[in-house]
């Protein structure tokens, strides 16, 4: 019998990737998603007709009761969030609503759910939350985050998501809900939101605009492909083992300015400025964000040993290919 899975969130970047990956897997697919400025019905118009899109939010008790009664899901992956670190520093009280009440909620939504379920149902139930590595705060010159980091956020957004997966985590070991948590590096590809670096830097050379770099801009990020990580959250899913963390990332790590520079040159191949130079020129350094964690990066042999966790971008081909997505697509995708 095909399976159904609850996808939060799945309007989003990521979760419209997953909600893809999915399909191709022959899960039926109910997405809850309450289609916020992240969240874009665009994101799924080519698969409207195969899943069913439920305009609404996590919080919303009722609504959530009566989708897993009526569909019945083998599986909820939490992707909705309030994801955006500028934002959560100028108002972080969308952050708290949605990322530490809105999962509350979900969870004590699946929790009534899960009770109710046939032993043989409850065996093969999953509740995946997809968190970052941001919980685990900054990293120094040299190492790696991995499933044993102790959580340091330093961010509203960062520790909002820490204490979703704090309850996550409580609600398996105090009520024995079958969760598994995620991590990831930094994502890019097709449909990112520009308020991320990379599309921002690509919407902003195609207008014309200046290319804000933060402080210096020798913060460090891995890069992962948005669709490896759905790739490692499925594996997850599927393979993993109840109550444990898995971390994904990309084996890719860059400087901003190098990354927006390597940008500038893929543009500048690709569409070249109609003036003379490089988009680099259009590149402006900004005050730093307050707190700016320096480095992040992922140690993922855990999901390689244990999951068969592979990545199939190889990051230059990945940006050129972001970039050719945007020179197409851009006008869809701005703020």
């Amino acid at each position: 019998m095909q399976s159904t899975l609850l996808i939060t969130g799945g309007a989003g970047f990521i979760g419209s990737a997953f909600v893809r990956l999915a399909l191709e897997r022959g899960y039926k697919i109910v997405v809850l998603d309450a289609l916020t400025y992240a969240g874009r019905r665009e994101n799924l118009a080519d698969i409207k007709n195969d899943i069913e899109l439920v305009v609404g939010d996590i919080g919303d008790r009722a609504l959530v009761d009566g989708l897993l009664t009526a569909h019945r899901p083998s599986g909820v992956l939490h992707f909705a969030a309030e994801s955006h670190v500028d934002n959560s520093i100028a108002s972080p009280g969308a952050f708290i609503a949605t990322n530490i009440d809105g999962t509350y909620t979900l969870l004590e939504a699946v929790r009534a759910y899960y009770n109710a379920l046939p032993q043989a149902a409850k065996e093969a139930f999953r509740y995946v939350q997809i968190s970052t590595d941001e919980v685990f705060g900054s990293l120094g010159d040299t190492g790696y985050f991995s499933e044993t980091s102790p959580y340091a956020p330093n961010s509203p957004y960062s520790a909002s998501k820490a204490a979703a997966d704090h309850l996550v985590r409580a609600w398996h070991h105090t009520y024995g809900l079958p969760t598994l948590i995620t991590h990831c590096s930094n994502n890019y590809g097709p449909r990112q939101l520009p308020e991320k670096l990379i599309p921002v830097i690509i919407t902003r050379a195609l207008a014309g605009a200046p290319l804000p770099v933060y402080g210096d801009g020798c913060q460090v990020r891995d890069w992962i492909h948005v669709e490896d990580h759905c790739r490692g959250i499925l594996l997850a899913l599927e393979k993993g083992r109840i109550g444990e963390h898995y971390c994904f990332g990309g084996r890719a790590e860059h400087r901003n300015i190098d990354l927006v520079r390597l940008i500038c040159t893929t543009l500048d191949t690709l569409r070249p400025r109609k003036e003379a130079g490089s988009y680099s020129g259009q590149i402006t350094f900004v005050p730093d964000r307050p707190g700016h964690d320096r480095r992040y990066a992922i140690d993922d042999s855990k999901a390689e040993k244990t999951l068969g966790f592979t990545r199939k971008w190889e990051f230059n081909q990945g940006i050129g290919a972001t970039v050719d997505w945007y020179l197409t697509n851009a006008a869809r995708y701005s703020l």
